[in-house]
């Protein structure tokens, strides 16, 4: 689904890819409740790479972003 109607979206500055997530919600409301539980983790169904790299191997929503980092979210696909 695109956000706001971009397929891409900039995030200013670095830190965190929870201060990277804040910042979106800030920008398109609702966003990071689509992606991260009450109790603060990535929902299972959302699959989040820092340059390509799987975030959950990085630290989660602690994983470091630096300014010209891309961060890919996909939802995840299943079928049965």
């Amino acid at each position: 689904k695109e956000v706001g109607g971009l397929a891409v979206v900039e995030a200013n500055g670095g830190g965190t890819l929870g201060d990277v997530l804040e910042h979106l919600d800030r920008r398109y409301p609702g966003l990071k409740a689509r992606l991260v539980t009450e109790d603060g983790k990535l929902h299972r169904f959302v699959n989040v790479y820092v340059n390509d790299e799987d975030v959950r191997y990085m630290g989660s929503l602690e994983a470091e972003v630096r300014e010209g980092d891309t961060v890919s979210i996909l939802p995840a696909v299943a079928g049965g």
